[in-house]
């Protein structure tokens, strides 16, 4: 004891006992400052170990900010980082806690304090001695405490975490449950025996059965002001249900959460040292279902089957936009028909969408995964308007034996939303007047005299009252609006809308994601090709059922090159041109048969002159290919046999045309002119002709 004593004296220096003595008091968390309130004590006691040592009472500060934090990091230990940083600046001559785990349970915060108290020739007490980490005896008597606590820690979490996973693979862990389920009085897992928040969850798994994503049931519910119940896990338990309005994120926890299929999982989530940030309680991600630590099947009752809960995991992740990953994405309100079904028959990749035009309403699919991920060129762009059309066709071809059908099934269908409606209308009115009527009972309770309490009593009374009063109120103006049954006139009118079911695709109140939706019920998907077939879009329709289909669909192309069927357009502008055709006719006859020239288009005069042009073919005229006669065989003249039986130009004789001085026809335009002369005409005209030379002669 003498030689402790002496030891110690010699450590201790005046220098020492110039500075401040710093008390650490810090326990893991709040239920061990609760329960173990002697170990607190202790630790505070440690001032007098100090005041020991030879520090005055007024020169000793307890530092006691981490009081309920765990040591296993220095992230939100304020008073641990307070503790550093009082060395650091040089105020601090001696540090006192009960052991090294008091001050920190990893070896990086414990070996960054070694340094510091060295540097500054700051001394540590524990409850036991006194230790200079510039000794190396000392400092090596310190390392080993601080990975003693560490390992400890390690231990006491390991040994934690196998009981607890023991446990839960029995399933008997008890753990928190969301708003649809609760626990009995034997501890077993019941659905949670408010009607309302039951309809409430039906409601919610049966819209996003229907509609297919969890915004449009957020939307469907704000539409007709339907809340959600939550229970909140933050404060003292037992944890009541609240009401909320419905968000994309709330819709998502129920639909997103496997106990509501009747399944007990552990271990849904895990620590991301990654996104652990100063400031926030938890660093947690998601686990894969496949990674779940336990997933029992059928442990309690649920809401849904456990395949229902994949086949909705599945349509959540497809309802994201991840083209490289294969999603299709939720149908949205672009014109292009094949959004997010289609599929490059080239590479197999998923194609993407882009619209060009000046109000870019020409959607064209393109397959640009090349270009995006190594820079290069695109895989191939299809123009859509025209594959769109053929597979609109297509699905409404496939839809006519079940029209009627179809029109039975909506008019079901809109009863049936109508009845589930009316039900959480009905379960909403009776909690407010269950809480009015609980309200009415509290202050009759009341003693008439203790007006305080019988006025505060009365107020909420009334509260309630005017709740019950609004819901009313609101219920029947949905009644109004909604009717709970189709009658004979509109069932007979849904079924005349079925028989038309071209009417109803093409009708301005059918959004485009509306036809998509309907779309992706019959179709899987659409492989689509241009590159396969000559100036044609090859495609292969992919039906639900599995069947397939393929079709040519004729694309726009840019030179009569890449053209469906050149040769036959050749053809038969060779037939009409001998048949002694102008173009314009050509034209005319060749958009009558259905063709279509090379930009989609409809042909004009002066593409078939192109044509004409680019392959030879002469116009076909009267005389063949012969340089015309003088007289053609009926007796007419040509315009070169007029032109010398007058003595004139062939352009005088155009010219005597154009005047009505002579009178001629054209089989067609653009074929040799036949001219009507008679003896008297050519004498007439010759003398016009004379008379005008020698008036010329005359003016000269």
């Amino acid at each position: 004891m003498l030689i402790s004593s002496t030891v110690a004296d010699e450590r201790l220096t005046t220098a020492h006992r110039a500075k401040l003595a710093y008390v650490y008091v810090r326990q893991s968390s709040v239920n061990q400052v609760r329960q173990h309130q002697e170990s607190t004590e202790l630790q505070y006691r440690l001032v007098d170990r100090a005041i020991g040592l030879g520090w005055p009472p007024e020169r000793v500060q307890v530092i006691d900010e981490d009081l309920g934090k765990s040591g296993a990091g220095a992230v939100d230990r304020h008073g641990f980082q307070k503790l550093i940083a009082e060395i650091g600046l040089g105020n601090a001559g001696l540090v006192v806690s009960l052991d090294a785990s008091r001050l920190a349970r990893n070896n990086r915060d414990w070996h960054q304090l070694l340094e510091l108290c060295s540097v500054f020739g700051v001394l540590i007490a524990d409850g036991e001695r006194l230790y200079d980490p510039r000794a190396y005896h000392d400092r090596l008597l310190l390392g080993l405490s601080g990975i003693m606590s560490e390992a400890e820690l390690h231990q006491l979490r390991m040994r934690l975490h196998q009981g607890e996973r023991q446990k839960a693979a029995r399933g008997e862990l008890r753990l928190p449950l969301p708003a649809g389920l609760a626990y009995d009085r034997a501890g077993t897992i019941v659905l949670n025996p408010d009607e309302e928040v039951q309809a409430r969850l039906h409601l919610v798994f049966a819209k996003f059965r229907e509609l297919q994503s969890a915004r449009r049931v957020m939307r469907y519910l704000e539409r007709n002001g339907l809340s959600l119940p939550v229970r909140p896990l933050l404060g003292p338990s037992p944890h009541e249900i609240v009401w909320r309005a419905p968000d994309s994120a709330r819709v998502l926890s129920i639909l997103q959460n496997p106990a509501y299929a009747g399944a007990y999982v552990y271990g849904r989530r895990q620590k991301d040292p990654s996104r652990c940030r100063p400031g926030s309680l938890t660093g947690t991600v998601k686990v894969a279902i496949g990674d779940w630590a336990v997933c029992l099947h059928a442990a309690h009752p649920g809401y849904i089957s456990w395949e229902e809960f994949m086949a909705n995991q599945g349509r959540l992740a497809d309802n994201i936009f991840r083209y490289e990953a294969g999603h299709s994405g939720v149908p949205r309100k672009g014109a292009a028909l094949l959004q997010g079904i289609a599929i490059c028959g080239r590479c197999g990749r998923r194609m993407s969408m882009r619209y060009t035009g000046p109000n870019a309403d020409y959607p064209v699919y393109c397959c640009r995964s090349d270009r995006d991920q190594q820079g290069s060129a695109l895989c191939q762009e299809v123009r859509a308007l025209a594959v769109d059309a053929l597979v609109e066709r297509m699905l409404l071809d496939a839809l006519v034996p079940d029209q009627i059908e179809i029109a039975l099934a909506a008019a079901g269908q809109l009863e049936q939303e109508s009845r589930q409606l009316e039900r959480q209308w009905a379960l909403r009115v009776e909690r407010a007047r269950y809480e009015a009527e609980r309200a009415r009972r509290q202050y009759d309770a009341v003693e008439p005299e203790n007006r305080l309490v019988a006025r505060s009593l009365e107020r909420a009374w009334e509260e309630k009252l005017r709740v019950v009063e609004t819901v009313e109120q609101q219920h029947a103006r949905w009644r109004a609006q909604e009717p709970l049954l189709i009658g004979p006139a509109e069932r007979a009118g849904l079924q005349a809308l079925g028989a038309n079911l071209p009417r109803i695709w093409n009708a301005a109140t059918t959004s485009a994601a509306d036809r998509k939706r309907i779309l992706r019920f019959v179709i899987r998907e659409v492989v689509l090709d241009q590159k396969r077939t000559r100036g044609q879009v090859w495609l292969r329709i992919v039906w639900q059922t599995g069947a397939t289909s393929e079709h040519h669909v004729q694309r726009r192309v840019h030179t009569y090159r890449n053209y469906i069927d050149i040769d036959r357009l050749r053809r038969r502008i060779v037939e009409l041109n001998a048949e002694h055709k102008m173009d314009g006719e050509i034209a005319a006859i060749l958009n009558q048969e259905g063709f279509v020239a090379a930009r989609g288009c409809a042909f004009k005069g002066e593409n078939v002159w192109l044509l004409r042009t680019r392959w030879g073919i002469p116009t076909v005229k009267i005389n063949g290919v012969d340089k015309n006669p003088m007289r053609w065989p009926d007796g007419s003249f040509s315009i070169q046999g007029a032109a010398a039986e007058l003595g004139v130009t062939p352009q005088t004789i155009f010219d005597y045309l154009a005047r009505g001085m002579l009178a001629g026809r054209q089989l067609t335009k653009g074929q040799p002119w036949q001219i009507e002369l008679s003896d008297e005409q050519i004498g007439q005209l010759r003398n016009r002709v004379r008379r005008t030379k020698r008036s010329k002669k005359e003016a000269s």
